[in-house]
């Protein structure tokens, strides 16, 4: 199971705004959102970034209120805690349905005997790939993300493999996998 991203600071708050600027419901994926007074003004010297980022609150008309928009992506666990699922530049459309390669890759992390996953989209061939390290099998793996996904987003091969590559700062090489999705030099 994910682990909670924990509780708001004093005077500081979050809530999960959908695409349409409206408040996710308890489950729903959206995007995290900071309110209150631990709320910079925004980035140094960078009017550009900050104006995307630091925003009015679309749920607040009444009077202005500044929050950050961290282009990160959550939900709300049946507990109430937060649970960070992957960033919002993650997201991809496939089959018409905006797809959050994210949630692929934490369901496949919950099948038995895969330690992590990452799971690519191929814009050229509108495909999904997912990349896993562990000890289960493809076949089982894909029957688990059968059971616990919607159809589109299944990934159309997945790959079995001893390590995942790794940047220097801990996270997956996803451009590596990339280059080599079809399973060659790796």
């Amino acid at each position: 199971e994910p682990i909670p991203v924990g509780r708001p600071f004093d005077n500081t708050g979050f809530f999960l705004l959908r695409e349409d600027n409206t408040e996710a419901a308890d489950g729903e994926l959206g995007e995290i959102c900071i309110r209150g007074t631990a709320v910079t003004l925004g980035y140094f010297d960078d009017p550009e970034r900050t104006a995307a980022a630091f925003v009015q609150n679309p749920l607040n008309p009444h009077y202005p209120e500044l929050i950050y928009r961290t282009g990160d992506l959550g939900r709300l666990n049946e507990r109430g805690e937060l649970v960070f699922v992957s960033r919002k530049d993650n997201q991809i459309k496939s089959m018409g349905h905006r797809v959050e390669l994210g949630e692929i890759e934490a369901c496949a992390c919950m099948a038995e005997g895969v330690q992590n996953a990452c799971c690519l989209f191929d814009k050229a061939k509108k495909k999904l790939y997912l990349y896993y390290m562990g000890t289960a099998d493809e076949k089982s793996v894909r029957a688990y993300l059968i059971k616990e996904l919607e159809r589109y987003m299944i990934p159309s091969k997945l790959y079995r493999m001893d390590t995942l590559p790794m940047l220097p700062n801990g996270k997956i090489d996803r451009n590596l996998l990339m280059e080599n999705y079809n399973g060659r030099n790796l």
